[in-house]
């Protein structure tokens, strides 16, 4: 029997390969699951023509490739962001944006707590000197280093990861200071979060940990001005997104010692360029943008996004739509 559905992952070169468990959730609904790797609007709109869902995760889904995809019904973003996705073209196009919200809390949150250690402790700072035999010049490296008991973590963004971060702090005696608009005061009091302002969260913190979405609102709130307002002991900590933090101002905050020093899992362009200053710091630790990642967590991902593409397909309003208020192209039953 032909499929009535067609159901296509699209992504950057190298990305669209594993789909085992989003193609058992697909498969009990008869519906088939293919895979094409497009890195330019172009690719993305030739090869996406025939596509009811889409699948993606870092592939730019901007307003004219929505608007050349007429088939189009809903895209499912592998992860919880979803800054790679014009949400309000996709509305304005009827179609359906899905994330996976409950994703990767404990995996992220572990990573910032895990970066933290490493700036505190200098671990890979004395680690590298150890292997290059280098005993006596890294124990005297080892000054000055701070404390984590009593030490105070600036929390930006209180959303669930946030929370679990905080969560997990509290077993090292951090005092939590958080800084969001967003969340419920009585929520960040149960995690042990004092809500704050920015300005008096930077000027308290001995590390910060960004844990925010990308959008207008956070690209870049994190500049120069705000690094002057950290304690020249303080690291900042980046598990969110590259961009809520202005890289060239982190580089020049660095280089200017109005910083301690920095643990990133993210940064402005991904793979970051070999030439990036970044690189070269001995008081910044750098990982290739994988907090999330466990075998475990990323199986349940795919399940979950093949999930939703079912739901779609089978006339279901899906668990997460991040654009609630659109109006599909097909109707789909809300369950209770």
């Amino acid at each position: 029997m032909e499929n009535k559905f067609k159901v296509l992952r699209v992504d950057t070169t190298g990305s669209s390969a594993i789909m085992i468990e989003e193609a058992a959730e697909l498969a009990k609904i008869n519906v088939v699951l293919a895979g094409v790797d497009a890195d330019t609007e172009d690719e993305i709109i030739r090869k996406a023509q025939d596509a009811d869902v889409i699948l993606t995760g870092a592939a730019q889904m901007t307003r004219r490739v929505m608007e050349s995809l007429p088939k189009c019904k809903a895209i499912v973003r592998y992860g919880i962001g979803f800054d790679t996705v014009d949400v309000d073209a996709a509305t304005d196009n009827k179609i359906l944006v899905i994330n996976i919200p409950d994703f990767c809390f404990e995996e992220v949150s572990n990573h910032a707590i895990a970066l933290l250690l490493a700036c505190a402790k200098k671990l890979v700072f004395l680690n590298n000197g150890i292997k290059k035999g280098e005993w006596i010049k890294s124990k005297q490296a080892m000054q000055p280093m701070g404390s984590v008991y009593g030490q105070t973590l600036g929390l930006i963004g209180c959303g669930n990861i946030g929370r679990m971060t905080a969560k997990k702090a509290q077993c090292f005696s951090l005092e939590l200071l958080g800084y969001d608009p967003y969340v419920d005061k009585s929520l960040a009091k149960k995690y042990g979060i004092r809500l704050v302002s920015l300005p008096e969260l930077l000027k308290k913190s001995d590390f910060v940990s960004a844990h925010t979405p990308l959008n207008k609102e956070t690209w870049h709130m994190i500049s120069e001005e705000q690094f002057k307002q950290m304690k020249l002991t303080a690291y900042i900590i980046n598990t969110a997104r590259g961009s809520v933090i202005d890289e060239s101002a982190l580089i020049k905050a660095l280089e200017n010692n109005l910083i301690a020093g920095a643990g990133l899992d993210v940064f402005e362009q991904e793979p970051i360029d070999p030439e990036n200053p970044l690189l070269k710091m001995e008081n910044v630790t750098v990982l290739p943008h994988s907090a999330s990642y466990s075998d475990i967590a990323f199986k349940r991902l795919r399940t979950n996004v093949g999930e939703e593409a079912s739901r779609v397909i089978s006339g279901h309003w899906p668990k997460n739509v991040v654009n609630k208020s659109v109006k599909p192209k097909v109707n789909l039953v809300k369950e209770n």
